[in-house]
């Protein structure tokens, strides 16, 4: 059970940053959209937006903000590269098959 909740995890996640980055490449346009569309939600379901996809809506409030475009690009790669390692299953690295 716990294999198929990561496995699960991971490829949601792994999804869920394909479409920031295909988003990112088609035009940051969409995902001001994106942010937007989840800023006008009902609070409560802002915040079970923010709990479920943490890091991905980290990314989009990184994305966001005024910084600097290659320490936002930067920051965003890090976060999706550390969601990814840590939903990943483990035996993807022991060499093993599940």
């Amino acid at each position: 059970m716990d294999q198929a909740l990561s496995i699960g995890a991971f490829v949601i996640f792994a999804i869920l940053w394909a479409a920031f980055a295909v988003a990112l490449a088609a035009g940051p346009d969409r995902l001001d959209a994106v942010w937007s569309w989840i800023g006008s939600l009902p609070l409560v379901l802002q915040v079970l937006v923010w709990l479920l996809f943490l890091p991905v809506v980290a990314g989009l409030w990184i994305w966001e903000s005024g910084w600097p475009l290659v320490l936002r690009l930067l920051l965003v790669g890090g976060l999706a590269v550390v969601t990814l390692y840590a939903f990943a299953p483990r035996w993807l690295f022991e060499g093993r098959s599940p």
